[in-house]
């Protein structure tokens, strides 16, 4: 199933065969990011683009700290600031 036939159809929309698009859980109207990589059309359901991005992070915080709770604080100080 790697490799399958699709088709590029009117207004530049490529097909995607049915079991590629099951193997990808797409669904109508579902959000995919595309890129030309060495030459390829490479297609990736945004959620798993999310996914990537938020493991990268968890990778990268350091534990026990909590970027919410910085970020909440920095906008309480901030709209102080304005009402000051």
């Amino acid at each position: 199933m790697n490799m399958q036939r699709g088709r590029l159809v009117s207004g530049g929309r490529l097909q995607v065969p049915a079991e590629m698009r099951r193997a990808l859980e797409l669904q109508d109207g579902d959000e995919v990011r595309m890129e030309i990589v060495d030459g390829e059309l490479r297609v990736i359901p945004f959620r798993e683009v999310i996914r990537r991005v938020q493991e990268q992070f968890r990778r990268d915080a350091p534990r026990g700290v909590s970027h919410v709770d910085d970020f909440i604080a920095e906008r309480r100080a901030e709209a102080e600031r304005e009402l000051g």
